[in-house]
Formats: structure tokens, C-alpha cells, sequence
């Protein structure tokens, strides 16, 4: 027995209606056509669907059992059907972000915050575990989104241009670093340097200063969270490089100093790497947008 879509929204719109005329006007069809197809399915089923001679049209047992299918398996593929509308038009999907950024969730956490209300059936997740597989994990669609700020050739990827910052120089007002203008490479060497628990080639004082510098710090403290590296600053346990949304606040606290890192001033870019096919999704675009225009607000302090 075959038995198409078409043949299960047959039996529940004769059912729904008590009439083959009425039925046929809910499938858009003709009485006559609509006849056809349900002798046509009688005859592959061998018995017949429909007590004809009752007013309202009843279903017999076997009309039954396929009406009980068709209840079970249409809702199901309704709904199928309304998903991928849905995905056509962009208003679900999927964003599942890797960062390779510790300090990026002070910014991230808004942006996703006003994301959510604008784009409430995307299904947003962020994948800690894949900060340092990100790229593969991009590639391999296990990840939608990868935060960074070291863009790499890859096949597929594309890497979207968010916003430039500034790796900032903190410490204590109590170091002896404080009375200088701009902190150079060589003034790292009798320091601690705290840093997030990251390779140095993820570190932008390594990447942009100390390593081409050829310059070994006196000390590398690895702490996780940027709360904490700023607690140990402001009790004078060691300095850090931070990007400049991170340090807003602290300008205004007298126990902190902030400086430039020199002599000629550091200026990163963060980008979001994305596969090519995906950038044009509109979730996807406003997310990129947002992700643009957010962060600045934080780094003039808004």
C-alpha cells in the first residue's frame, strides 16, 4: 500500500469536515477530483475508509487507523515545514560562538543580551571548551562563530573586521611605573606580569611588544578571571596589559594607573571569523553589527 501526504490530509479534512464538499474546498480541489483520490485509495487499502450513507460522512475502522496516522505524522511534518520557512527567511538558526579572547566576554555579554531580544529563536550557546580548536571547530560546523584577534587564510572562512583597540598598560599608582608616560618593553623586566592562562602567542604584549623586543619579564602570573587580575594590580602584585574596553573603569579609580604601550602606540583589531556561506544570514549580520558598534560604547566608557 502507498500512501502519500496528500492521502493523510485527505482523510483529516473529510473527517474534519463530515463532507466531501466541504473538504474539497479546504484542499482547494474539486468534489470530483477529491472523490478519485479517496476510491483510488479504498482500492490500494482494500476496504473501504468512509460510512457513506451516514450524514455527517463517518470514517469506518480502517478510515480510523489512518486518521490516527495522519494526526500523529502531519503535525510533525507541519512543523518541518515551518522551520525551514523560518530558516529561509532568516528568523531561526543557530550561533554557537568560540572565543579566543578572555577578556571579550565584557563586551560579548551585552551584545548577545540585545541579540536575544531582536533574534529570540536563534539558539545562541558559547563553546569554552573549543577556545583553542576554534578554527577547526569552525570548519567543522560545530561552531558558527570565532572571536579573535589573529585572522589566519583558511579555505571557506571568512574573517569580519569588529573594532581596532588598544592593549593597555595597568598598575598600581604605588609601582614606580607610574610616573612614566608610556611603558616601553624594557619595563617589563623587573616586573610580575599577570596574564589570562593562554599561550603567548595569544598574549598582544608578547605578539606586539616583548617577543619582538626579545624581552623576558621577571615573573608571568596566569590568572583566569579579569577581576582578580585586577584585584592583584590595585594591591601592587604585578602589572598587566589589558585591551582598553576592560580598563574603563578603572581610569577614574585613584589606586590604578593606566598607560599606552610604546614608544609608537599598539593598536589591535578583533575580528569574527564565520564561514563564508553564513555571513549573509541576516541573525548572522546583525550580530556582526552589533558586535561593531557595542564595544566602542564601552571603550569611551558610555
Amino acid at each position: 500500500m502507498y500512501i502519500e501526504l496528500r492521502h493523510l490530509r485527505t482523510i483529516r479534512a473529510i473527517h474534519q469536515a463530515g463532507g466531501l464538499a466541504r473538504a474539497a474546498e479546504m484542499l482547494n480541489m474539486t468534489q470530483s477530483a477529491l472523490s478519485h483520490q479517496v476510491a483510488g485509495l479504498e482500492d490500494q487499502a482494500g476496504m473501504e475508509l468512509f460510512v457513506r450513507r451516514s450524514k455527517p460522512m463517518r470514517l469506518s475502522a480502517a478510515g480510523h487507523r489512518m486518521l490516527k496516522a495522519a494526526e500523529r505524522i502531519l503535525p510533525e511534518i507541519e512543523l518541518m515545514e515551518e522551520e525551514f520557512r523560518a530558516l529561509r527567511s532568516g528568523k531561526t538558526g543557530r550561533l554557537h560562538i568560540a572565543i579566543q579572547c578572555h577578556a571579550c566576554f565584557d563586551w560579548l555579554f551585552p551584545v548577545l543580551e540585545l541579540f536575544r531580544h531582536a533574534w529570540p529563536e536563534v539558539d545562541v550557546d558559547i563553546r569554552a571548551g573549543l577556545a583553542f580548536d576554534s578554527f577547526p571547530a569552525l570548519a567543522r560546523e560545530e561552531v558558527d562563530l570565532v572571536i579573535s584577534s589573529n585572522p589566519e587564510p583558511l579555505p571557506g572562512v571568512t574573517f569580519n573586521p569588529l573594532f581596532d583597540y588598544h592593549p593597555t598598560f595597568v598598575a598600581s599608582s604605588q609601582n614606580p611605573l607610574a610616573q612614566k608616560q608610556v611603558i616601553e618593553a624594557e619595563d617589563f623586566r623587573d616586573e610580575v606580569l599577570i596574564t589570562y592562562p593562554v599561550g603567548r602567542d595569544k598574549l598582544d604584549v608578547f605578539t606586539e611588544l616583548l617577543t619582538p623586543a626579545k624581552v623576558e619579564p621577571r615573573a608571568q602570573r596566569p590568572v583566569e578571571l579579569t577581576a582578580v587580575i585586577l584585584m592583584l594590580v590595585g594591591s601592587n602584585r604585578g602589572v598587566a596589559v589589558l585591551p582598553d574596553w576592560v580598563i574603563r573603569d578603572v581610569k577614574l579609580n585613584a589606586d590604578y594607573v593606566t598607560r599606552p604601550l610604546g614608544p609608537q602606540t599598539v593598536t589591535k583589531r578583533l575580528f569574527a571569523a564565520t564561514r563564508e556561506e553564513d555571513v549573509a544570514r541576516p541573525y548572522m549580520a546583525h550580530f556582526l553589527r552589533l558586535a561593531r558598534t557595542e564595544p566602542v560604547k564601552l571603550q569611551r566608557g558610555l
